[in-house]
């Protein structure tokens, strides 16, 4: 065991790291299966808005909740760090993995490990196996028509590099236009502009709301003959904004536009259904859906899938090799070059199936229920700016808030919060520079919650930014 010791530095007591486990709950048993501006902003509530329904339903956030269930199936929740429990508010950057999902990795390098698809010994036909029915999960996960429209990648950026260089390289031209937002992550903005200097493309920015949303109005305005394809989010991961989709998927159609739709934040926390969103690509991120980091997927309908070439060239994708040329195998073959993070999409294979034993509804339900509770106690907080929209009975945020404090530095909130309180939030950019200069900031400290999170999370939380604050506040 590691022993919490301090220092003193400038008048600050900092804490050195500490690693103790707290025991677990004995009545819950383990499941089977830069510079900163600041800008405030009021918060403008009707009459009508005042006498309506509350938004928070604190009988399902109280003991008892999805959140208090679950939490003993995630073994890292359960330790101490800098000598206070830990209170896990990252997960917009990556979820926790639940103890099934560690078995199962465990159980591949112990029990099968070997290659896939090119063995005919027990082992390579059980690796193989067990990889295909991950495919599988991920497609039955997302409704999709079958397993051959799911591409296993590195992650979602992959994903979307993937896209952008078979697709957008066979299919862009000079004045074609690509729309997306600029509330987008880097990932869905970087291999665009990589695609619109080699063709000529062009990329238009979709701009925010006042209730710092991105204008779907003004992305309908954008959408002409020339559009060829539309890049956005379901879900933002500063903005908490929940895009309509089906809308915006069934716009983009009219004109013959495809549509890639950022999942990243929304396969993890809702039912997401591509055959009634009608998208034409998806990505998401296995570690965000707490799977094993080192593998994501893509969607892709299968006409549109067969008819792109290559990503990627080696073992695995081709049909034959000749000297002077090669021929390719069929999708999803033909996009998995070499071999694949084997143990990883397994893994992923088994959250999906934990995701599923509990049921997608059940999770968004709840999580928005604790999404309102955050909002509602961070705006409670003195000199804190909160970005997105405003909650209410029609507005939905996601569970997730990034903010600021008026005069400190969201880096120093996050080490503050972590060395002194345990409480691990996210600073920065949050890979969305663009959107960022948007607002007039440099950074944003970010709290970001999952279904295995609890009210007692958020209260642990909040107590702890007023002290942070206190304490950056009092050298004034």
């Amino acid at each position: 065991m590691i022993t919490t010791t301090s220092t003193t530095m400038e008048g600050a007591i900092l804490k050195l790291p500490c690693l103790r486990t707290v025991s677990r709950n004995p009545n819950i048993t383990n499941r089977s299966s830069g510079s900163l501006r600041w800008r405030s902003r009021p918060l403008h509530v009707s009459a009508s808005a005042a006498s309506s329904p509350p938004l928070i339903n604190d009988t399902k956030i109280g003991p008892g909740s999805l959140g208090h269930i679950t939490r003993s199936d995630f073994p890292i929740l359960h330790q101490e760090i800098n000598g206070s429990k830990l209170v896990y508010l990252d997960n917009a950057a990556t979820s926790q993995k639940p103890t099934a999902v560690i078995n199962a990795l465990q159980n591949y390098y112990e029990s099968y490990n070997s290659n896939v698809h090119r063995g005919i010994h027990y082992l390579s036909a059980k690796a193989t196996d067990e990889y295909e029915s991950a495919r599988q999960k991920v497609a039955n996960f997302i409704n999709a028509a079958g397993a051959r429209e799911i591409v296993f990648t590195r992650n979602a950026t992959e994903a979307i590099n993937l896209v952008a260089y078979s697709w957008g390289l066979s299919n862009l031209k000079p004045g074609d236009e690509i729309i997306t937002t600029i509330a987008e992550h880097h990932s869905a903005i970087v291999p665009w502009q990589l695609v619109a200097q080699k063709t000529g493309a062009v990329l238009r920015f979709v701009n925010l709301t006042e209730d710092e949303v991105p204008d779907v109005g003004q992305l309908r305005g954008f959408i002409s003959r020339r559009t060829k394809l539309l890049v956005i989010h379901h879900v933002s991961n500063m903005l908490a904004s929940v895009l309509p989709m089906d809308e915006v998927i069934s716009w983009a159609h009219d004109v013959g536009a495809k549509v890639l739709v950022d999942a990243c934040q929304s396969v993890p926390h809702m039912v997401v259904d591509v055959k009634n969103l009608d998208a034409d690509f998806l990505v998401a991120s296995s570690h965000k859906m707490c799977g094993p980091t080192g593998v994501g997927f893509l969607y892709g309908k299968s006409e549109i899938l067969s008819a792109m070439p290559p990503f990627l060239g080696g073992g695995e994708m081709i049909a034959d090799v000749y000297l002077d040329h090669s021929t390719y195998a069929e999708p999803p073959s033909r996009f998995e070059a070499g071999t694949p993070a084997i143990g990883e999409a397994i893994g992923l294979g088994a959250a999906i199936d934990y995701l599923s034993e509990i049921g997608m509804q059940q999770i968004h339900d709840y999580e928005m229920e604790l999404a309102n509770y955050l909002y509602d106690s961070l705006s409670s907080v003195s000199d804190v700016r909160i970005y997105g929209p405003a909650p209410s009975q029609t507005v939905k945020r996601a569970a997730l808030c990034s903010f600021n404090v008026k005069d400190v530095h969201p880096t120093d909130i996050a080490t503050f919060l972590d060395q002194q309180h345990g409480v691990a939030i996210r600073s920065g950019h949050h890979c969305a520079q663009p959107l960022h200069r948007h607002l007039g900031i440099s950074s944003s400290a970010r709290a970001s919650l999952h279904f295995y999170n609890t009210k007692d999370d958020v209260d642990r939380f909040i107590e702890a930014l007023k002290d942070t604050i206190s304490f950056f506040t009092s050298f004034k």
